[in-house]
C-alpha cells in the first residue's frame, strides 16, 4: 500500500543492533566483489529494494529483522547502492530504518541511494508530476531514508505521464531507431518538439528536480520506465530544451534478460545521441517472469508465461544447476558486463543475496566459451523463447 504524501507515515521499529542475529548466514563468502562503473561510480550490482513491498513479501516479513540482515549482507558483499521508490509501499521506510541501524558499520558515505518520485499508485490519477508534489515527495524520501541527500532521483514510469507518440504500444520496437523514427517522435530534427500537455508536465518536473540538484539535496536526476522508444524520446526532448543539458541517469527495466535484451540495441542512442552518462539496467529476472512461479500480476501475455514455464522445465530436465533463475541471472550479468552497465536486482532474503553473488561470481570467473555447459543451456532456452525474443508488452 502506498501512503499518501499528506498522511502520517508508518514507523518501522527494529530491536537494538546487538539483539539482531549475526550468524554464519549473515557473513559473505569470500571472493571478488563488484567493481564500479559509469559516471556515478555505481557497483556492478545494485540492491533493488522494490522487494521490500507487499507486492513481493508479506507484512510479517517486512516487519521482521530479515530485511536489515539482507541489507547488511549485501553491503558486506560490496553491493553499496540501493534502488527504491515512493511507489514501493513501505520500501523506503524499511530500507531507511535498516540503514540507520547499520550506521556504525556502514555510514552514509559508504553507499548510494537512488529513489523515484511522481508515481503513488496503479491508477492514472495516482501519478502527480506537479513541481510542488515532486518537491514534497523528495523531501519525504529524505526523511524516510534518514539522509540529507539522494544520489539520484528519477521521475517514475514516465510513459504514464508523457504525451503518447508511438505507432504501437506492444511488440518489437527496434524500428524506432530506423524506419519508424518519425512515428515514434525521435526523427533527427524533431528532438525538441513538445507533442502535448504530457510532455510539458515532464519538462516542468525535470526543472523542479534540477532546482533541488542545485540546492545540493539531489546529485543526479533522470528517468525510469519501460518502453525504450519513449525513454529515448523524452531524453532527447530534455537535451534539446533550455538549458540544453542531458539528464544524468536513466534506468531501463526488463530489457536486458533472456526474454528481452533490446536495451543493448538502444544503448548507443542513449549514450551518444541523448548524452546520458549513467545508464542502468534493472530486473534481470524480468520482474519475476524468469522464475518457476511468475507473480500473478505480471503484465506479460499468457503465451509468454507459458513459454517461460516450459523453459523452466527444460532447465530442470537438463540438470541446469540453479535452474532457470541461475541461468537467467548469469545471462543478464554477462550482457550487462559487456555493455558496462550496473544491474539492479531485487533482493529480500539472505539466501537471495548469496545466490546472486554466486551467479555473478561464476560469470566473472568463467570463460566466454560458447561450448560451456551454461552457454549450451542458454541456447536451449533462447531457442525455445525465440518467438517472443525482444517482445515488449504494453506500458501503459
Amino acid at each position: 500500500m502506498v501512503v499518501s504524501l499528506t498522511s502520517p507515515q508508518p514507523v518501522h521499529d527494529l530491536p537494538p543492533l546487538p539483539d539482531i542475529p549475526d550468524t554464519d548466514e549473515d557473513c559473505p563468502i569470500s571472493g571478488v566483489i563488484p567493481g564500479e562503473t559509469g559516471s556515478m561510480r555505481l557497483p556492478e550490482l545494485i540492491f533493488g529494494a522494490a522487494a521490500f513491498s507487499n507486492q513481493y513479501n508479506a507484512s510479517e516479513h517486512l516487519s521482521s529483522t530479515i530485511p536489515l540482515r539482507t541489507v547488511r549482507l549485501a553491503l558486506r558483499y560490496g553491493l553499496k547502492a540501493f534502488d527504491t521508490s515512493a511507489y514501493y509501499g513501505p520500501s523506503e521506510i524499511v530500507l531507511g530504518t535498516a540503514l540507520k541501524t547499520l550506521a556504525p558499520e556502514f555510514p552514509r558515505e559508504s553507499y548510494k541511494l537512488l529513489t523515484k518520485c511522481g508515481r503513488y499508485g496503479v491508477k492514472p490519477q495516482d501519478f502527480d508530476y506537479s513541481p510542488a508534489t515532486i518537491r514534497k515527495s523528495v523531501q519525504r524520501s529524505l526523511a524516510r531514508l534518514n539522509t540529507t541527500y539522494l544520489d539520484a532521483v528519477y521521475l517514475h514510469d514516465v510513459e504514464f505521464v508523457c504525451t503518447s507518440v508511438q505507432p504501437r504500444s506492444a511488440g518489437h520496437h527496434e524500428s524506432a531507431l530506423t524506419t519508424d523514427a518519425k512515428e515514434y517522435g525521435i526523427a533527427v530534427g524533431k528532438e525538441a518538439k513538445v507533442w502535448g500537455d504530457g510532455d510539458r508536465v515532464i519538462l516542468d518536473a525535470i526543472a523542479e528536480l534540477r532546482k533541488m540538484k542545485q540546492e545540493g539535496i539531489i546529485k543526479n536526476i533522470g528517468f525510469s520506465g519501460y518502453p525504450l522508444p519513449v525513454l529515448l524520446r523524452l531524453s532527447l526532448l530534455v537535451l534539446h530544451t533550455e538549458p540544453y543539458e542531458p539528464i544524468d541517469v536513466l534506468m531501463s527495466y526488463s530489457h536486458l534478460n533472456l526474454q528481452n535484451s533490446s536495451f543493448a540495441t538502444f544503448l548507443p542512442y542513449f549514450r551518444d545521441r541523448a548524452k546520458i552518462s549513467q545508464l542502468i539496467t534493472a530486473s534481470p529476472l524480468n520482474m519475476g517472469l524468469l522464475t518457476p512461479s511468475p507473480p500473478p500480476w505480471h503484465p506479460a501475455p499468457h503465451a509468454i508465461m507459458s513459454a517461460i514455464r516450459e523453459a523452466s522445465a527444460i532447465c530442470d530436465a537438463n540438470d541446469c544447476e540453479g535452474g532457470l533463475v541461475n541461468l537467467a541471472l548469469g545471462y543478464a550479468y554477462r550482457e550487462a558486463r559487456k555493455l558496462e552497465l550496473p544491474t539492479v536486482v531485487g533482493l529480500s532474503k539472505l539466501s537471495e543475496v548469496h545466490q546472486t553473488m554466486r551467479a555473478w561470481r561464476e560469470l566473472k570467473s568463467a570463460s566466454d566459451d560458447p561450448d560451456s555447459v551454461r552457454r549450451k543451456s542458454e541456447e536451449r532456452v533462447l531457442e525455445h523463447l525465440k518467438e517472443f525474443k525482444d517482445y515488449s508488452w504494453s506500458s501503459p
